[in-house]
């Protein structure tokens, strides 16, 4: 079994840029790989095995309901048949409780609720890890300021027993949806990630990009599937391919697209032109540096012939739409690093 589904063994015995232990560890494979299934265990075994107590992270509230059986349900039955697990609502819902075999073993909170769970933060100084799976949301459905409630609800968890800050590692699970997720995005790995990348180290954190064969294997054999091979969303759980992302993004496009604007990302200025009939927006090194809307994306890039992001967020809005919709082309991997950089800011 562990031959044919996901391990971590590996992710998590990476130190991250620095050298250091991270706080953070992101994994991401093709559905029904099993990297769910291995985190859940590894937390139930801490706990079995040093009572460690564990956190559950949800996006909203009412994703609290039923932890028992979302959480627990398919790894009771393969590795922990003697152990039952109930939950208990506290704080009129801002969190649950839960047990194993009626005794505490961690917490169930929601990201919706960091402002409020401030309040309870010293009941948390037990967690000694958590756990969020499906981290990249396929439906763009994310918490207003998500990543800052995140990091909210980390640091009321992260305190206590006499310190001011205590190492929590995080699990991260989810499924390759978008380059331009919210925690890519704030981590800096949208422009750092390639198809070939299996893990990527940061500071402070850890990132493997997983691929399972057998999981694949099992998507594409299935009746269900094959009804569906056509459909772009078959190939994102079989294959592991980014949902919102069109692989085929570096291509040359032939004709004249109407200028609209011109970029300039580590010195380096960039074209992007609207084909309106193909509905493309293209990308490439041919600038014109007399076209009156220039855009630096980074702060070494500003001059006075550039203006920042963040005066045109309108502008960037409009492309994020485009891309998210795989109507983005680029001429070389330099160009499409350039236009990543530009969207994730």
């Amino acid at each position: 079994m562990a031959s044919m589904y996901y391990d971590g063994t590996k992710l998590l015995s990476l130190k991250d840029i620095n050298g250091c232990e991270p706080d953070l560890y992101l994994c991401t494979t093709n559905r029904t790989a099993g990297k769910t299934t291995y985190f859940s265990r590894l937390l139930v075994n801490r706990f079995v095995k040093r009572k460690e107590k564990f956190g559950l992270i949800y996006r909203f509230k009412y994703e609290l309901d039923d932890i028992p059986n979302k959480f627990f349900k398919d790894i009771n039955s393969l590795f922990f048949p003697d152990l039952e697990m109930k939950s208990q609502v506290r704080a009129k819902g801002i969190y649950h409780e839960l047990f194993l075999n009626n005794i505490a073993c961690g917490y169930a909170l929601s990201l919706n609720c960091a402002d409020t769970l401030k309040k309870y933060s010293h009941i948390f100084s037990d967690i000694s890890s958590m756990f969020m799976d499906e981290f990249q949301s396929e439906t763009g459905h994310y918490c207003p300021n998500e990543v800052e409630k995140f990091i909210s609800l980390h640091t009321s968890v992260a305190r206590g027993q006499g310190k001011m800050y205590r190492r929590v590692p995080v699990y991260m699970c989810g499924n390759p949806v978008t380059l331009l997720n919210p925690y890519y995005v704030a981590l800096g790995i949208s422009s750092k990630l390639q198809k070939s990348t299996h893990f990527l180290r940061g500071d402070g954190f850890v990132l493997e990009q997983g691929y399972s064969a057998n999981a694949e294997k099992a998507q594409r054999e299935s009746a269900f599937n094959r009804a569906f091979s056509e459909n772009s969303y078959t190939a994102y759980t079989a294959e592991g391919v980014y949902l919102n992302d069109n692989d085929a993004f570096v291509e040359k496009i032939i004709g004249i697209g109407k200028y609209i604007a011109t970029i300039k990302y580590n010195g380096k200025s960039y074209a992007i032109r609207e084909f309106q009939k193909q509905g493309i927006i293209y990308c490439d090194n041919r600038a014109d540096e007399s076209f009156p809307f220039r855009l630096a994306v980074t702060t070494d890039d500003h001059n006075v012939n550039y203006v920042m992001l963040q005066n045109n967020l309108l502008f960037i809005d409009r492309m994020r739409y485009f891309f998210e919709r795989g109507c983005f082309r680029f001429k070389d991997l330099s160009c499409k690093n350039a236009i990543i950089s530009m969207l994730s800011f």
